[in-house]
């Protein structure tokens, strides 16, 4: 009788987790996505028998607002930069979070916890080139903007965002003061001008697949680039490099959408992809730093030297400032998408 109450309580189990609503989880797609699924998804599904349904977007927070003002949220957990993380927090986008869903404080990096979000793992924006098309390799941002001693179209994101920041590094500006500098008109004036010098021989990009395939392609000869896109394409084959010098870092976060239907599975999730074994299983796939600190022991000493997190990468690297970009991101980016149709 036992073994059949037993064999009856597995049944109900499985049938519930069966019938249970799926989690949408929603990304920036690419091997970026993929490298999820592997690490999170397929894990936390076989652990929990909740069902997740991989869903993308490219960033825009549009949607979000949508869903959430008319009350009919239908995605779960969001993969979200941290300037949209910021100032949806400030809107009511997000729901706030607890940080012990990241674990032990002590073991997670500065910056990866947020009142809306927990981080999801540190990224770069690099300068990649491809030693195919280039012999001699570029140094840093200036000599990006460097077309005869380096022929060659430019790929740069058609944003803002990182773009203005990359002029003013091209532009001499020291790390430490670009965004003193950006702050003002002067500042930005001059960014736009530095980019004004490059736009004849620039190839925008709007996904983060697209540097290492115009890359590949010969389409350009150098682009900024997230830097696990690179290590992606450089583990399949491609003769693509990266240059650190100048690079930009900031975090990724998990967030769930304010009114989230299935919000106590989200919370879950999260928890689960906030493991070191779960976060050092995503950092072999993609070279993007966790932010758990056990997760770094637990990866070969040499995949640790390809991440944002080393510290040789980290001695010339810009810390991306959200706060900034949530005060000044809605008019630069206005600024900027007229500034690229003329």
């Amino acid at each position: 009788m036992a073994i059949h109450g037993k064999s009856l309580l597995l049944a109900c189990a499985a049938l519930a987790a069966s019938q249970a609503p799926a989690l949408t989880i929603v990304s920036f797609g690419g091997a970026n996505q993929a490298a999820q699924v592997q690490a999170y998804y397929q894990p936390f599904q076989r652990a929990t028998g909740i069902k997740v349904l991989a869903g993308e977007y490219n960033g825009e927070m549009a949607k979000v607002k949508a869903m959430v003002a008319a009350r009919s949220v239908s995605w779960d957990v969001l993969e979200v930069e941290a300037p949209e993380l910021a100032r949806g927090c400030d809107e009511g986008l997000f729901e706030k979070l607890d940080p012990a869903l990241a674990g032990a404080r002590a073991e997670v990096v500065d910056g990866a916890l947020q009142p809306c979000g927990i981080g999801l793992f540190v990224w770069s924006n690099v300068l990649a080139y491809s030693a195919d098309k280039l012999k001699t390799a570029p140094r840093g941002w200036a000599d990006f903007w460097d077309v005869k001693r380096y022929p060659g179209k430019r790929g740069m994101r058609k944003s803002a965002k990182y773009t203005l920041e990359i002029a003013l590094l091209a532009d001499g500006v020291a790390a430490k003061d670009v965004y003193r500098l950006l702050a003002t008109p002067a500042g930005v004036e001059r960014a736009f001008k530095k980019l004004a010098q490059l736009k004849p021989h620039i190839q925008w990009w709007e996904a983060g697949a697209q540097p290492p395939q115009y890359l590949a392609s010969g389409d350009v000869a150098m682009s900024s680039a997230y830097n696990g896109r690179i290590a992606s394409a450089q583990q399949e084959g491609r003769n693509l490099k990266i240059v650190w010098d100048g690079s930009l870092y900031d975090f990724v976060y998990w967030a769930i959408p304010k009114g989230a239907q299935q919000g106590a599975a989200a919370r879950r999730f999260i928890a689960f992809a906030s493991r070191p074994e779960a976060q050092a299983a995503y950092s072999r796939q993609m070279a993007y730093g966790p932010i758990n600190r056990q997760a770094m022991a637990l990866l070969a000493p040499a995949r640790q030297l390809e991440l944002p997190t080393a510290p040789a990468n980290l001695q010339s690297a810009v810390r991306v400032d959200s706060n900034f970009w949530a005060d000044h991101g809605e008019s630069l980016e206005q600024r900027f998408n007229a500034w690229a149709l003329r």
